[in-house]
């Protein structure tokens, strides 16, 4: 009797690295967290690296073995859906490494937006927009066409993400304390956040290192809260993000002649799936002028989930198999009704079981 199938998925981060091997009935048998996956700083072998000490640890936690007695291969096929992948060359080396070492014998690198799509989609194809640390957007046509940026930060022309707004509010801050620009309430905001008497010591400390860059994203929440309550210059920062989050879907949905039918618009990341009011609302409204037939989808699903569902796909599981991933994935919503082949297939519905919920309230 053959044996069943294997997915090993991967979803790496710039903070973590999850990966889970999923046996093509869905049952995920094991599961571990790394940390970061940094391609572009560490380079290709030592990222590759990361994926095989956190796969064996993920072994050794299935048989109480000690990891480094778990050899490769470790599955049939790797699904690795990755941020640091960015451009087509990107998805190549890394995928040639990880082939290199024997992991699988068939490998698909991605980039970590195609996983956020799979996962929060309930078609399987559509926009994904993410707002993380970072920001970046994919589409994906009925017909499998693709659209896609460079996603390289303001070199490619990116605007917005975590760390780029926490950097525009200590800029908007020091200029206000110094005289250069107008007062405003993120001068407080960097204050309270970096515990610093002044901006310019906050400023210092970052220069030298004694404050750490990556505490930049903490100034999001307040940011976000100093717009609310009527600052000029942080509600200029956030209305320049939700355009830049509408111009990424609704481009991306020109470029692949989706603007004329419903399409589905997944959001995903942490400045969005806070889902605070404001920001919400300017997204929702630039979305309903420019993509009028648009679905907002916020996603607030683990993208290791999107990564073995890729996987699934590849390997052209049953339809069972996928709702026994979500199930396994967010254990806190009810289990999907009963699919049937026509609706959860290689494409499966994923928008009713994900945690992902319309924009506008809509479950």
């Amino acid at each position: 009797m053959t044996a069943p199938r294997t997915v090993l998925a991967v979803d790496g981060g710039n903070s973590k690295t999850d990966v889970a091997l999923v046996r093509e009935d869905g049952a995920v048998l094991a599961a571990a967290r790394g940390p970061a996956f940094l391609p572009q700083s560490a380079g290709a072998e030592a990222a590759v690296d990361v994926i095989g000490r956190t796969v064996r640890r993920a072994l050794a936690g299935q048989t109480g073995q000690a990891g480094e007695a778990a050899a490769p291969p470790y599955a049939d096929h790797v699904a690795a859906y990755v941020a640091g992948a960015d451009l087509p060359v990107e998805e190549e080396l890394l995928r040639a490494e990880l082939l290199a070492r024997g992991y699988a014998a068939s490998v698909v690198v991605g980039n970590d937006t195609f996983a956020l799509l799979r996962a929060g989609s309930s078609t399987g194809w559509g926009v994904a927009v993410v707002c993380g640390a970072g920001i970046n957007a994919v589409g994906v046509s009925p017909t499998g066409r693709v659209a896609r940026f460079p996603a390289l930060g303001r070199l490619s022309g990116d605007w917005g993400g975590g760390h780029h707004l926490g950097e525009e509010a200590l800029w908007h801050a020091a200029r206000a304390e110094d005289g250069r620009g107008p007062a405003t309430a993120l001068t407080d905001v960097v204050r309270a956040c970096f515990g610093t008497a002044t901006v310019e010591e906050a400023v210092v400390g970052l220069h030298f290192g004694d404050l750490a860059a990556d505490r930049l994203h903490a100034l999001v929440p307040p940011l976000l809260a100093a717009a609310a309550d009527g600052d000029a210059i942080a509600g200029s920062l956030v209305e320049r993000q939700a355009e830049e989050i509408a111009l990424l879907g609704v481009v991306a949905m020109r470029r692949l002649g989706l603007l004329a039918a419903p399409c589905e618009v997944v959001l995903g990341g942490g400045v969005l799936t806070a889902r605070h009011p404001l920001l919400t609302s300017l997204v929702e409204r630039r979305y309903a002028e420019r993509a009028p037939l648009a679905r907002l989808v916020v996603a607030g699903v683990p993208p290791i989930m999107g990564a073995a569902l890729l996987g699934l796909d590849h390997l052209g599981a049953p339809p069972e198999a996928y709702a026994r991933v979500r199930a396994h994935f967010l254990p806190e919503e009810d289990g999907p009704e009963e699919d049937s082949p026509e609706e959860d297939g290689p494409q499966p519905s994923a928008a009713s079981s994900s945690g992902s919920f319309s924009i506008t309230g809509e479950r």
